[in-house]
């Protein structure tokens, strides 16, 4: 049994983050009672030790980023993204926490192989690591349409794509998602797999433009990230979030429509994925 606890630098915002930062609290609370049952104690570190190890064996197990994928998580990390927002650099709170990540990252390339998808939209950018992950599965005449409406985070993207071969298959749309859904449907723009991202109060909206237009092609596929919101859209709804609302919200409106099914992975802060099962 180890009594060696290991802070990661970056903020918990996944429920398994946020349960092992709160069980690493109690282990240290637990050290200042020797009066305590032993086999207590026990329990305790064990299941401290059970939610520790588990994003770290699950980095271990999969299969490695790219140089480029690693570059690019390496540079998202060091930016002040806070310093940016304020002095008007970034036209909306940024942070690295944003970032999809290396396991996130393979598993939605996973996906574009297993789909053998050509065109991917993506809404929700930010500097491209998940853009740049799927773009990497995509054949050589495969497309991905990436919307993101913050310029700067988006120039980060951009640089990082043009040091990799597969960056030539990314087209950046700048500006807000909702409109920039609205033109791709106008100008009969059709996609095989789409990962939502973005603005969490839009989600329902994004969800049902999709389904109500020709953007996601028939028998496509929905990726959509933050689909427990840090354990909100299951713990108590009175201490829900904006944002942990409007993922309850969408999450109830999914498990409804007739049109789909799907399926939510506790991977990272939820991953759902949804099939289209009617034109």
């Amino acid at each position: 049994m180890t009594n060696v606890i290991v802070k990661s630098t970056a903020r918990p915002v996944t429920p398994l983050g946020i349960l092992t930062e709160k069980l690493a609290v109690v282990v240290q609370e637990v050290k200042q009672h020797s009066d305590l049952p032993e086999s207590l104690v026990t329990e305790i570190h064990q299941a401290w030790s059970l939610a520790a190890g588990l994003d770290s064996y699950l980095e271990e197990c999969t299969t490695p980023e790219s140089p480029a994928l690693a570059t690019l998580a390496k540079t998202t990390a060091q930016e002040a993204w806070g310093e940016h927002f304020s002095g008007g650099t970034t036209v909306r709170p940024l942070e690295q926490e944003m970032l999809s990540g290396h396991i996130e990252g393979q598993t939605l390339k996973m996906f574009v192989h297993m789909t053998k998808a050509k065109k991917v939209l993506e809404i929700g950018m930010f500097t491209g690591y998940s853009a740049l992950a799927m773009a990497e599965a995509l054949p050589e005449d495969g497309l991905l349409v990436a919307c993101e409406v913050d310029p700067y985070a988006a120039e980060i993207g951009q640089k990082a794509f043009a040091q990799s071969p597969h960056g030539t298959k990314i087209r950046v749309e700048l500006g807000a998602a909702l409109a920039t859904l609205h033109r791709l449907a106008e100008a009969g723009e059709s996609f095989d797999l789409v990962f939502i991202d973005a603005d969490k109060k839009e989600y329902t909206e994004y969800f049902q433009l999709l389904l109500d237009t020709n953007l996601l092609a028939a028998n496509g596929f929905i990726c959509v990230d933050n689909t427990l919101l840090q354990g909100e859209v299951y713990l108590a709804p009175e201490k829900r979030s904006v944002n942990g609302e409007a993922i309850a919200q969408f999450n109830h409106t999914v498990s409804r429509d007739p049109r789909v099914e799907q399926v939510l992975l506790p991977l990272r802060d939820g991953l759902t994925i949804i099939r289209r099962t009617t034109p």
